[in-house]
């Protein structure tokens, strides 16, 4: 993956987002500068990590929401509009364990077949580590005041509050392996 294929992924991510959710579309930047910061470790897919940070919330944007859930929508889209590159499709629809909310919603069985994990644990990892230390308004935060910046916005009896709850200690235990993975790296 090249700086091509980051730069087609943020333009199709501020034409759906910047507009009509320019909050969503500032979360999205963040998490895409995060990408850039972390790539070092991924080597080859350090372009592919990019891409998917551009795009990880494009489900968001109000022309998209088929089901009301980001993950499902944007892959479907990548999918089906833009002919996307598997990998960065399943990145999309399973970032920052989406299976967990998707259960949630009654639709992990449609996640699971249309849009199977990716059996990459340190791209997934960086994914879920970019979203996870950004705040809804793209500065960097760490992902224990995320996990609680989310639970006070939905509230702990939510979908969302529910699924969060559930998938904190998955997403702490991903920061922690990417911070390790960075940590290793020579200076």
């Amino acid at each position: 993956m090249d700086d091509l294929f980051g730069a087609w992924a943020t333009a199709v991510a501020e034409a759906e987002l910047s507009s009509p959710l320019p909050r969503r579309w500032a979360h999205t930047q963040g998490v895409a500068e995060r990408a850039k910061e972390v790539g070092q470790v991924l080597g080859v897919n350090a372009g592919l990590l990019i891409a998917a940070a551009a795009l990880h919330d494009v489900g968001y944007a109000p022309r998209l929401a088929a089901t009301g859930f980001h993950p499902l929508d944007g892959a479907r889209f990548l999918r089906d509009e833009h002919g996307a590159e598997e990998r960065l499709v399943r990145l999309v629809a399973n970032h920052s364990f989406a299976l967990l909310e998707a259960e949630e919603r009654g639709l992990r069985e449609a996640l699971a077949a249309e849009f199977p994990l990716l059996e990459e644990p340190l791209l997934v990892d960086a994914l879920v580590y970019c979203d996870m230390t950004t705040t809804p308004d793209g500065d960097r935060t760490t992902a224990q005041a995320r996990v609680a910046e989310i639970r006070s916005r939905y509230g702990d009896d939510s979908l969302v509050g529910r699924f969060i709850r559930r998938a904190a200690p998955e997403i702490f235990a991903s920061v922690k392996r990417v911070e390790a993975a960075l940590a290793a790296q020579p200076r």
